[in-house]
């Protein structure tokens, strides 16, 4: 992308810099993706290339402060643009090197540059921003975003929105973008985030950890996890591997020993799904009572202690690793399409449980067939049911429904093929059916409608 620098103050106050110099041919850019479930997700008119953030927290006060770099590239002619951000405050915003003035609204950070930024040049925009940052509640999974872990550390972790509570972003995962973090902590605490981990430095009692996912990345997988961590780091296949357990955990309990065979099960879903498709694996657990559930975060999920309460659990690890090729590698144009990350991932879990000796695909299936609540469709859940049981259990049978439909050659061919040609994209529902109508070499429609939309029963492959 190009070297073009957004340069954000802390959010809530209104930045300096002169007026701006008005112009007819220029227009604002829209003050949301225009996503059909969520229309005020990320914004319009320009594309990011990557986030570079700079940033220092204190656990003990929950002070979050620093400076976000972003590199974009304008889709229109821009007069000015917005960024997401919630709950912290703008000191200063630069466009290109020169003050652009700002204001907060809501939890919109309203950018106007000096100049207008003609549609298919790069810019660079660098916001200057503190305070202390809270989670956002919305009707999905709930609390999402940064969650300050008293005064040992915090995680910032949600979906489908989470970016926005500690970086100004543009927050819908159709603007992928390369991720860049320096955090400084105090000496004994350690940060975990995305991609390959980089030297740190130590001066004056703090310690500056440093993490880069060169790939593009959808914001809502952009993830950083600060406190007391056990961190191993080794390599499996040529690539950093890093996993963190909480010292509240045992060092050899059953969430140590799962994500311990995360390059084993990396290993087994290459077989199905093609090449892993980044620069770096591994998983974080955290004990966290507000996290009950797992995110894919790219190249390194993060697992809340609740699915290793009753012993050892691959399944879930198969899950969040699925998701590094359906979800992550190959992303979301809109969230109505979300049982495309599910589907997969959940079929993940039944492709790791076949190859380990647990239940087959098949009696899986069969066991989810028999007594499901049909009148529930993965294909338009509604946002209140993104994540229902439609979307995961439905989605994955509708994979497998597809697979007995094309024979394992076809369908794995395809499924290999759609990884490769999507690879750090973005997709959706309708490309996803012809290029199965494709591999059929007949027209799937009808198929997709009785499993993904019908509120009926489809009959059984």
């Amino acid at each position: 992308m190009s070297g073009l620098i957004l340069l954000v103050a802390a959010a809530g106050c209104t930045g300096g810099g002169p007026e701006p110099k008005p112009s007819p041919s220029f227009r604002p850019g829209s003050d949301g993706a225009g996503d059909p479930y969520f229309p005020k997700y990320g914004n319009g008119g320009y594309d990011v290339g990557g986030y570079d953030l700079s940033l220092r927290y204190d656990p003990s006060a929950g002070r979050l402060e620093g400076t976000a770099t972003i590199t974009a590239t304008a889709t229109q002619d821009l007069s000015r643009f917005n960024l997401d951000l919630a709950g912290l405050t703008v000191a200063g915003v630069a466009v290109d090197g020169t003050a652009a003035a700002s204001a907060a609204e809501g939890t919109e950070l309203v950018i106007t540059p000096a100049d207008g930024i003609p549609d298919g040049q790069a810019f660079t925009v660098v916001v200057d921003y503190a305070g202390t940052p809270a989670p956002t509640e919305n009707d999905t999974l709930g609390t999402s975003g940064w969650l300050r872990d008293g005064s040992r550390g915090a995680v910032a972790l949600g979906q489908p929105e989470s970016a926005s509570t500690w970086f100004p972003v543009n927050d819908h995962p159709s603007d992928k973008a390369t991720f860049r973090l320096a955090m400084t902590v105090p000496d004994g605490v350690e940060v975990i985030a995305n991609g390959v981990p980089g030297p740190k430095e130590t001066a004056n009692g703090r310690t500056t950890w440093r993490w880069t996912e060169s790939s593009p990345m959808a914001s809502y997988l952009a993830t950083v996890v600060i406190g007391q961590y056990r961190i191993t780091e080794s390599t499996h296949a040529g690539r950093p591997m890093v996993i963190a357990i909480p010292e509240s955990m045992p060092a050899d309990g059953p969430a140590a020993k799962s994500l311990a065979r995360t390059g084993e099960i990396t290993d087994f879903l290459e077989t199905r799904f093609g090449p892993y498709p980044f620069g770096a694996n591994g998983g974080v657990v955290v004990d966290e009572a507000q996290i009950r559930y797992a995110l894919e975060t790219q190249s390194r999920p993060v697992y809340g202690n609740t699915f290793f309460l009753t012993g050892e659990n691959t399944g879930v690890v198969a899950h969040e690793l699925g998701h590094q090729w359906f979800g992550d590698s190959v992303a979301l144009a809109r969230w109505q399409d979300i049982w495309l990350n599910e589907g997969f991932a959940t079929y993940a879990e039944w492709l790791w449980s076949e190859h380990s000796g647990g239940q087959t695909a098949q009696q899986i299936f069969d066991r989810r067939y028999t007594g499901f609540n049909w009148s529930e469709a993965p294909g338009d859940p509604t946002p209140q049911r993104l994540f229902g049981n439609a979307v995961y259990q439905r989605g994955g049978m509708t994979v497998h429904a597809l697979r007995k439909t094309l024979g394992d050659d076809a369908f794995f061919t395809l499924v290999k093929t759609w990884t490769a040609e999507h690879r750090d994209g973005n997709v959706t529902t309708d490309q996803f059916i012809k290029a199965a109508s494709a591999a059929a070499g007949r027209d799937l429609t009808d198929f997709f409608h009785a499993w993904l939309t019908a509120k009926t029963q489809p009959p059984k492959p």
